[in-house]
């Protein structure tokens, strides 16, 4: 096995963890908590659920058919989809969804393993939080994730967005950007490159 071949199974068992523990969350839950708004701005906190599950079941078949539907815009693509798919889809079942996800190593066309892991952290905290549920996000899983969204450009464009700005995790060892210093774990860094929180909110600390 190679280097990279073991990187990628280190973090196939991360993503595996996260939809494990996510699934405990949100078993315990009361039907009506799965309508509560996420800290995605239009989404509730089934949609979430239905947006993880279907990253699983992406085909460039399904991918053109919703493009088309979506008129072109990845963004109403993805929102729209997962919504439907909520709507249509009993919260039993739907949790049963997610736990069959659990050991699938399959990624959406263009996107990698660390995306499936950000994605994950990222979104677990979309559901827990506004829920008041803490939900622990491990140092190492967080950097590895905050380091592919400082780089990846789109969607969150965060190295432009936050030009100006010098990053530096206490709990691991990432760095990045030149200007104003702005410190937090990698977990309140990446819910910050990620557009969950804004440099104000860490920089009130310092």
């Amino acid at each position: 096995m190679t280097g990279h071949d073991t990187m990628n199974d280190t973090i196939w068992q991360a993503v595996a963890e996260e939809r494990a523990t996510l699934v405990e969350l949100l078993r315990d839950l009361p039907e009506s908590a799965w309508d509560t708004a996420s800290l995605c701005t239009g989404w509730r906190v089934r949609d979430v659920v239905a947006h993880l599950v279907l990253a699983t079941r992406v085909t460039i078949v399904s991918l053109l058919v919703n493009l088309i539907r979506a008129r072109g815009n990845t963004d109403r693509l993805i929102h729209d989809t997962a919504v439907r798919h909520a709507d249509r889809t009993p919260t039993t079942e739907l949790l049963a969804q997610l736990r069959a996800t659990t050991d699938s190593r399959a990624i959406p066309i263009g996107t990698t393993p660390i995306d499936r892991l950000m994605d994950l952290l990222v979104h677990g905290q979309d559901i827990a939080i506004p829920l008041g549920v803490d939900r622990v996000m491990p140092p190492a899983a967080a950097r590895l994730s905050l380091d592919r969204v400082w780089t990846m450009g789109a969607p969150f464009h965060a190295r432009n967005r936050l030009a100006g700005y010098s990053l530096t995790t206490t709990d691991t060892s990432w760095t990045a950007g030149n200007g104003t210093p702005i410190t937090g774990t990698a977990a309140e860094l990446l819910m910050m490159v990620t557009g969950r929180t804004s440099p104000d909110d860490l920089g009130n600390r310092q």
